[in-house]
């Protein structure tokens, strides 16, 4: 992969886009993951103003130490950089109390309240950027956007850029080696950090981001016979996981009113 010339493109295309929307910037919520580290650092080689948000919800010392870790270094090689931690953990378990009220037969609700955390982090992120006129930028890859949709609808997902959504997450690996992130962050295995327990994302989806990769780059032109020991368990999780991500691939739908109705 020639991770320069990415590098250089991804940098101008922030660059171009943030110019022609007449804003200052971006705002990007960092969490002490690959993709967020290499989002931030793209967007500050652009040298216009970066925001760096950490935003803790009862986080692992590890995740919240390598996130400030990596915003002290972006901060020490780029002057455009700022860096705030909010910390959202009071704000989540305020709403968990008043929620908990309103479940009837207290179902599991331990996915939804999860999702929760990611969309309080959005919220945070378009509030900044509003006040400071920056753009919220997205830091998921290829895998998580386009593949089997490991997100959260109007929270990571939502965002006003995602520059690395056509990056497959080892590529994303490559460039964070290329861009010399400090080593905590490019060795950090991937977790979504929504939950207290420690759960890594290949613990939640089942297969590693390597063998998704395999499987999405030829879905569509192979089919399940096709495959055989562990490439098809993992065709049968990237399909599951694929096929009910349509609602968060696709764009919304509209329900198209006839034009002649709406003469009487």
């Amino acid at each position: 992969m020639q991770t320069q010339k990415i590098i250089d493109h991804i940098v101008g295309w922030l660059k171009d886009y943030a110019t022609k929307a007449g804003v200052k910037g971006y705002i990007i919520g960092v969490s002490g993951g690959v993709d967020s580290g290499v989002v931030s650092t793209l967007c500050a080689m652009t040298g216009m103003e970066v925001l760096l948000l950490e935003m803790p919800i009862r986080q692992k010392p590890d995740q919240v130490n390598r996130a400030q870790e990596h915003i002290d270094d972006l901060k020490k090689k780029f002057p455009n950089v700022q860096g705030k931690t909010i910390d959202l953990t009071s704000v989540f378990e305020t709403f968990e109390n008043v929620i908990e009220d309103h479940i009837e037969g207290r179902p599991n609700n331990n996915l939804a309240l999860a999702n929760t955390r990611s969309r309080f982090r959005m919220s945070t992120l378009y509030y900044f950027g509003q006040l400071h006129g920056l753009l919220v930028c997205g830091t998921g890859n290829k895998v998580e956007d386009f593949g089997i949709g490991f997100y959260t609808k109007y929270g990571d997902g939502g965002v006003d850029v995602s520059p690395i959504a056509d990056l497959y997450k080892t590529e994303v690996y490559q460039i964070a080696k290329e861009l010399n992130l400090i080593e905590s962050i490019q060795k950090a295995i991937p977790t979504d950090g929504l939950w207290d327990a420690e759960r890594t994302d290949e613990d939640q989806i089942g297969a590693s981001y390597p063998e998704l990769e395999k499987i999405q780059k030829e879905y569509g032109h192979k089919t399940v016979d096709d495959y055989e020991g562990r490439d098809k368990e993992v065709y049968l999780i990237f399909d599951r996981m694929h096929k009910a991500a349509q609602h968060k691939i696709n764009p919304i739908p509209v329900c198209d009113i006839p034009e002649e109705w709406r003469n009487d």
